[in-house]
């Protein structure tokens, strides 16, 4: 190549001496009429590489069932590569054309030097975006930290881009300038710590499978509750359920607490756990006319029956006094109110039947006797999941009265 491009560029000086010019005058007019002479062959060379590179990849990528030759055109790596072609060109012709100009050809051949390595780097870029762009569709990998790996590639390599641009620059063997940067990790370390934080932090999390993009996580501290759109090497992207976006450091998820609802979401069912506060007060031994009353309830008038014979069983064996309602056994407004909450959760049609359904009495307090439902919704989308509690609170609220309960109100004050 060196000997066809010694042909084409210097033909024009022993012409131009056959012309009577001196010796400078025709080294002066023919280094003006090559470096055009380059620039016109490196648009032609640029034009053919970009119709054959683009246009002709652009036709192969809609013949072909992969996606990946797509998002090469897209992020524009043949366009950019189509640039590198007459670069080279140019890079190889410059030694020619300036062979007797020593200096700028050592400033020309740098700069189009590091123009090259630049371009490569561009050109390296667009191929590892276009390689997450295509591991985000497929469902094995749509979930997955791609950003982070990408970002850690393409650091590494542009350490070592600038690494050459500066040895190319000032004339220093790249073992050398490795060295020295050996020596100035310190404060390498120092200014990227943040990134090698969340290098660290993105391999932990890949490893360990802590977040993917599409969870549902809380993270109090910086006030995250939502989905994970974006992980990358710094930082993780919440899309919060108020449309806000909040951003966490990648390192905080290995070095913080917070809470990833992917679980809930892949069981069969979501939780409600809550409670209502019963006054103390108002619970009490039931009377038989208590019972007739309470037999019209539906749900719990075959457990009347049968828990009301049991229990005189037990008093007539022992010969109880039942005058007075404290001797022997009873049954309680409050725990036929439980047995009822019980027989109206199996029978709610929201509710998985497969996982825990409890109705269950809690430590006492100050305001009285907490009664908790404690059951698992089989619809875990966020606005079902909330009309169903809704619905079994409004149910459970309303049918205290009918114990002969109260839920436990602080009292208004009017000033």
């Amino acid at each position: 190549m060196h000997k066809l491009l010694e042909k084409i560029f210097n033909f024009l000086y022993p012409i131009f001496r056959d012309w009577g010019m001196s010796r400078n005058f025709a080294s002066y007019t023919s280094l003006i009429f090559n470096i055009a002479i380059l620039i016109a062959l490196a648009y032609v060379i640029y034009y053919v590489a970009k119709f054959i590179l683009v246009t002709l990849t652009a036709v192969f990528a809609q013949r072909t069932k992969t996606k990946f030759d797509d998002y090469l055109i897209q992020n524009k790596t043949t366009r950019y590569t189509a640039y590198l072609i007459p670069f080279f060109f140019i890079y190889k012709a410059v030694p020619v054309i300036l062979d007797k100009y020593e200096y700028w050809e050592s400033m020309f051949g740098k700069i189009v030097g590091i123009y090259i390595v630049l371009l490569g780097l561009w050109i390296v870029r667009t191929i590892f975006n276009s390689l997450r762009d295509y591991l985000k569709q497929k469902p094995e990998y749509s979930d997955k930290p791609i950003d982070s790996f990408v970002q850690v590639i393409m650091i590494v390599l542009w350490i070592f881009g600038v690494a050459m641009i500066i040895s190319t620059l000032f004339g220093i063997k790249q073992g050398e300038l490795l060295a020295i940067l050996g020596t100035l990790s310190a404060i390498i370390i120092l200014i990227f710590r943040d990134t090698i934080l969340g290098f660290v932090s993105s391999v932990q999390v890949a490893i360990n499978d802590m977040v993917r993009i599409g969870d549902w996580i809380t993270m109090d501290k910086f006030g995250a509750d939502g989905d994970v759109i974006e992980i990358n090497l710094t930082t993780v992207k919440v899309r919060n359920f108020d449309n806000t976006i909040t951003t966490i450091p990648t390192y905080a998820l290995s070095s913080d607490s917070f809470q990833n609802w992917r679980g809930m979401q892949k069981s069969e069912g979501r939780r409600i756990k809550r409670h209502v506060l019963i006054k103390s007060s108002t619970i009490r031994f039931l009377n038989d006319e208590d019972l007739l009353q309470l037999r019209k309830v539906q749900l719990i008038t075959s457990y009347i029956d049968s828990r009301q014979a049991e229990i005189d069983r037990y008093n007539d064996l022992r010969g109880v006094d039942k005058t007075l309602s404290l001797n022997g056994r009873n049954m309680t407004n409050l725990g036929l109110f439980r047995k009822y909450i019980m027989q109206y959760l199996n029978d709610h049609p929201g509710l998985n039947k497969n996982m825990h359904i409890m109705c269950r009495q809690l430590q006492s307090t100050a305001h009285g006797v907490p009664l908790e439902i404690y059951v698992f919704s089989s619809d875990k989308r966020w606005a079902n999941y909330e009309y169903i509690m809704s619905d079994i609170f409004d149910h459970v609220m309303a049918s205290v009265r009918y114990f002969d309960l109260e839920i436990f109100e602080l009292p208004s004050t009017i000033g």
